[in-house]
């Protein structure tokens, strides 16, 4: 017996990738009238409790506008429908984090067994990203760098561009946490091949088009666990610029891949560098392998791990952590800006705290109880209100004259 679907939404990432994948699983069968869902209260029979209320329909694929998706898919999970909403998993973290923890304790105190709720991300089943990584576990080596890079201009009449909950965002980051979190998926995927995850962030934030209002570019340094950096560039508003490309480099060669091509570069039988170039064009979005994995997730009882919500909220993380530090930049006045403290010696740029009432700024390395207790005594000392969160016992240097609110945001 096939899996019957409904898709809720009718927009352009319905009707252009979701029907077709879920026309091309035999597995599925696309149940809703006219191919899609739009509720309409107006008309009984396409309400969405009426939807919902089908027996014929046994799974939903939810493409609503990023801050009404929670909602939906509460209440198609709440139905016992099975659920593959789209990324981004939420507006921010707090939101994602409420619904994983409702679907958890759905699943534990509700029906037997419970529906299943998948996050579909695919840049995770793009044909050029699974090559890359496959390549990248096939090499090996310690991570030297890594990074991701792009540029485009998002224009006037770009049809994505062209839909009343993106021209206006009520959402942060705006075209940044929309496509942000592919290329972050894009980026981990690549990592997690040499056994890498990213750990922190820094960033500055820019608006160069009024239109894609609040931010359309962010220049950022990464680091993983391990300490290694790297960076990630992204605009939406660069008309003279373009490029798009996830690259990771090791000790033993490096893999760089955009949606359509793959460049693995290694050393030859002489030791001369060696470049191998393997095109994708043919290649899709992944979308339609995407829906076959939530097919076979659905008939296994459990999802894949690369549609899972906790997948789907360290790429929302990581996008989130990148637009508050670039909101932080932001606010630091002019003569109080972040700086490298010797420039031509440090190569790598590290923000140490400097207390305002103090000579020349020292640099130490401090833990978590002592950057409280620094920080309470520099606030009580200047005047300060400095507010220090941290969720993570890690070691950190800080460098940076402030002044007002101060959040220091960690990944975990």
């Amino acid at each position: 017996m096939t899996i019957g679907v409904a898709i809720l939404g009718a927009g352009i990432f319905a009707k252009g990738e979701h029907i077709p994948a879920i026309q091309a699983c035999d597995r599925f069968t696309l149940k809703a009238p006219d191919a899609y869902f739009d509720n309409d209260p107006s008309n009984p029979d396409r309400t969405l409790a009426a939807l919902l209320a089908r027996a014929d329909v046994h799974a939903v694929f939810v493409a609503l506008p990023i801050v009404h998706q929670p909602a939906a898919v509460k209440q198609a999970l709440a139905a016992g429908k099975h659920v593959l909403s789209e990324k981004p998993i939420a507006k921010d973290t707090a939101t994602a984090q409420d619904l994983i923890a409702w679907h958890a304790q759905l699943s534990s105190s509700g029906p037997s067994p419970a529906p299943l709720w998948a996050v579909g991300e695919n840049y995770r089943f793009l044909d050029a990203a699974t090559y890359a990584a496959a390549r990248l576990r096939e090499m090996g080596g310690d991570v030297v760098t890594y990074g991701f890079e792009m540029f485009k201009l998002v224009r006037p009449d770009d049809k994505y561009f062209n839909t009343a909950w993106r021209k206006v965002p009520d959402y942060q980051g705006g075209f940044l946490l929309d496509g942000g979190v592919h290329f972050i998926a894009g980026l981990r995927c690549a990592l997690a091949a040499v056994g890498e995850e990213i750990g922190q962030v820094s960033a500055c934030t820019s608006l160069l088009q009024e239109r894609l209002a609040p931010v359309d570019t962010v220049h950022g340094v990464l680091a993983t666990r391990s300490g290694r950096a790297g960076t990630f560039v992204c605009s939406f508003g660069a008309e003279f610029k373009a490029g798009f490309a996830i690259e990771v480099v090791t000790t033993n060669g490096a893999v760089r891949f955009s949606p359509r091509e793959v460049t693995v570069t290694t050393r030859g039988a002489d030791g001369a560098r060696m470049d191998e170039v393997h095109s994708f064009e043919s290649s899709g979005t992944g979308v339609k392998a995407e829906a076959v994995t939530f097919a076979e997730s659905i008939e296994a009882g459990r999802i894949d791990s690369r549609l899972s919500p906790q997948e789907a909220l360290k790429d929302l993380r990581i996008v989130q952590a990148l637009l508050e530090s670039g909101r932080v930049w932001a606010r630091v006045p002019p003569q109080h800006r972040l700086h490298d403290h010797e420039p031509r010696r440090r190569r790598r740029p590290t923000l140490v705290y400097q207390d305002p009432t103090e000579g020349q700024p020292g640099r130490e390395r401090v833990r978590k109880t002592r950057i409280k207790e620094r920080a309470g005594a520099s606030a009580k000392k200047s005047g300060l209100k400095i507010k220090i969160e941290l969720d993570l016992e890690v070691e950190l240097n800080l460098y940076a004259r402030v002044k007002g609110d101060v959040t220091i945001s960690l990944i975990t």
